[in-house]
């Protein structure tokens, strides 16, 4: 009878390794994928998800991909194991999202769940006591084999019963890939462009726009993180912020994300970027808003601008004067 596992893929080198390695040895695999807005590992237009999808067809296995939403984002908000150097509770979120690999295991029809971990690799997660925990509190005690560093552990059940052949499992550890790319060489995979992955939860210039997010709302929305990676970020009131595009591809991608209670605004006397006004809006606020857009076009300073507004399917226009200077811009800045 032929076994089927359920792989953790993020499109890396290390998840892409397991499966493989699984596949070597008559395994059938299923890819699990999590998208998340934190994530940084592939290219602006790119994505991780696409990087899995990428991985699987190439592998031939078929993949579910799933949302980690908002019951994730309130991981990140109180992780009960910490977080690391940043605000990236990596801990919680493999918990996370190995709970959610067995709760699909048994619509998939898995027997067991891989995932690409090595020993001694990521400071937090990866050391040994903490990937013991992530087993133990996700309940797959005996059905979680980590391929690529199985010699350094128990035997798992899908060894002990013959599923697997331990003796042909790799025993990698440490921080090092040298080991990760000379079986890639083996099992001839060349193509794997984010081989550690990446998370924005990780980088300290973006962990204030993530608190800032956190303290001024009561429940956590998706969307208020996937704006993060757009444009520059300024507080303008309690329940008020306006993002500024750095380029076109920030004003496009604002535009799309805009909503119809949301304030679009540009400068009419020239080339402009886009202000994405959200949150709480009254007359105060937008004319803050708009101060902070001048500084970002070649209007001259001190003088008398013109601005359009585009607000519930309405366009309008209001007069500002063009007086932030760098030092207020900076008070505003998250």
């Amino acid at each position: 009878m032929q076994r089927k596992a359920l792989a953790l893929l993020s499109g890396g080198l290390d998840s892409t390794l397991a499966v493989k390695v699984m596949l070597e040895q008559g395994i059938q695999v299923e890819a699990l994928n999590f998208t998340s807005p934190f994530c940084t590992c592939t290219g602006k237009n790119s994505g991780c998800t696409s990087e899995a999808v990428r991985v699987a067809s190439e592998l031939n296995v078929p993949i579910k991909v799933m949302n980690k939403g908002e019951e994730y984002l309130e991981i990140v908000r109180k992780p009960k194991h910490g977080y690391g150097k940043g605000m990236n509770p990596c801990i919680d979120c493999r918990i996370f999202l190995l709970r959610k690999a067995k709760e699909y295991m048994s619509e998939c029809g898995a027997d067991f769940v891989i995932t690409g971990e090595v020993l001694g690799q990521r400071p937090m997660s990866q050391r040994r006591n903490a990937l013991e925990l992530i087993e133990r509190e996700s309940g797959l005690q005996g059905l979680l084999l980590r391929p690529l560093s199985a010699g350094h552990f128990p035997a798992t059940i899908p060894e002990i019963e013959g599923w697997v052949d331990r003796s042909k499992l790799p025993s990698i550890q440490g921080r090092s890939r040298k080991e990760q790319m000379e079986l890639a060489a083996e099992l001839e995979i060349t193509n794997y462009p984010c081989p550690a992955g990446g998370c924005l939860l990780t980088e300290l210039s973006f962990i204030s726009k993530i608190k800032d997010v956190f303290d001024h709302s009561e429940k956590s929305n998706v969307r208020d993180f996937q704006l993060l990676k757009t444009g520059r970020h300024f507080r303008i009131g309690n329940e008020t912020k306006v993002i500024i595009g750095r380029d076109e591809a920030d004003n496009d991608a604002l535009e799309r994300m805009a909503r119809t209670d949301e304030a679009a605004i540009r400068w009419l006397g020239g080339s402009s970027p886009l202000g994405l006004v959200i949150g709480t809006l009254d007359e105060s606020l937008l004319d803050t808003a708009a101060k902070i857009l001048l500084r970002y076009t070649k209007a001259p300073m001190g003088g008398e601008c013109q601005i359009g507004v585009r607000h519930e399917g309405a366009e309008r226009e209001i007069v500002t004067l063009h007086e932030f200077d760098e030092t207020r811009i900076e008070e505003l800045r998250i």
